[in-house]
């Protein structure tokens, strides 16, 4: 679905109430959407088209690209990292226990890459590719558009242990997940909430679901929370015998799998929410988060207002700026003329 972004006056606004007016986590005001104006100022539609190509034949990967923005910006922030192949000095993240055979869509990033340094070479970061691929994939799929803060740097290290540690797991109960979203400066109320509504579309493996399936919480039984039809449903997808389903994927909200809407809010209502994650949002008794789950569940524009604000917030997580980092020519490494060591790292998170 194409979104003409000039019919988007309130996002425009937004931006502007978020931007000068209210708190972001570890805000830097070297991002401005402007920053490729003058240097690359085609570069949005540049990893659009790359994006609606790839969306002939993938129609998952908007919200795989979507997934990398997130995944990279609560490890060390809005760096890049989660891009870095491994090299004799480099552990990359990909192979982290939360991203390893599950985050996807690095050919289509290397794509956008290519594209855009044929346009304008060495101007624009890989950090920003994400977070430019994020919205674009968003909006494409019905969703809201917004204004990208951009001028971030890649970085020149990976962090796989704050992979292993930073990330939100799919089977965390809502304590664990209002700690990590804490952790990185971000709301533990709403912000959890809108960020986690983007499992509005994707897939997901049965691997990411199936002690719900089977053996919530050590009890050896389903989650109780699972509405049982839809129960029966995954356990027919995701046999408990063997290991061969365990990389089976189902589509994160059954009713518009591809389309970036509300009706994510009204599964978790009827106890669909495929994920852990997910349903705690809505079944944990007395959760702040359960109003703003109804609120978005009949008011899509509430959830789209709301999305917008946080996907903002989280681009704004400790970006390199000015100086710092590099851009690199290739997504998957550091420049020749740069030098990159787990050993040098210093967790922000």
């Amino acid at each position: 679905m194409m979104v003409d972004k000039a019919m988007h006056p309130l996002v425009a606004s937004l931006f502007l109430v978020i931007w000068f007016g209210g708190s972001l986590p570890y805000a830097y005001a070297q991002l401005t959407p402007t920053f490729y104006n003058e240097t690359c100022p085609t570069v949005n539609n540049i990893i659009r088209g790359v994006l609606v190509q790839a969306l002939y034949t993938d129609p998952r990967i908007g919200a795989s690209l979507t997934r990398l923005h997130f995944h990279d910006c609560f490890v060390n922030g809005c760096d890049g990292s989660i891009l870095l192949d491994n090299t004799e000095t480099i552990e990359s993240e990909k192979e982290a226990a939360p991203n390893n055979n599950s985050v996807r869509g690095f050919d289509v990033v290397d794509d956008m890459k290519a594209a855009v340094e044929n346009a304008c070479p060495g101007i624009v970061s890989c950090a920003d590719i994400l977070a430019i691929a994020a919205e674009e994939s968003v909006c494409l799929a019905g969703g809201p558009s917004w204004t990208v803060p951009l001028g971030r740097r890649d970085s020149l290290i990976a962090n796989r242990s704050g992979a292993n540690s930073a990330l939100p797991s799919p089977f965390a109960s809502l304590d664990v997940l209002k700690s990590k979203f804490a952790a990185v400066g971000l709301n533990t109320s709403s912000d959890l909430v809108a960020l986690s509504g983007a499992h509005t579309f994707g897939r997901a493996q049965c691997s990411s679901f199936n002690l719900r399936l089977y053996n919530f919480s050590g009890s050896g039984n389903p989650d109780p929370t699972l509405n049982k039809t839809y129960l029966s449903e995954l356990q027919q997808l995701c046999p408990q015998a063997g290991n061969e389903s365990e990389s089976v994927v189902t589509n994160l909200d059954p009713t518009t799998p591809d389309t970036f809407d509300g009706n994510y809010f009204s599964n978790l209502q009827t106890n669909e929410g495929l994920l852990r994650s997910d349903q705690e949002l809505f079944s944990t008794t007395g959760a702040d988060t359960i109003d703003i789950v109804n609120n978005f569940s009949s008011n899509q524009t509430a959830f789209f207002e709301s999305f917008v604000v946080s996907m903002i917030r989280m681009g704004n997580i400790s970006p390199l700026t000015g100086t710092d980092g590099e851009i690199r020519l290739n997504c998957r490494r550091v420049n020749d003329n740069s030098t990159g060591s787990n050993a040098l790292l210093v967790s922000s998170i």
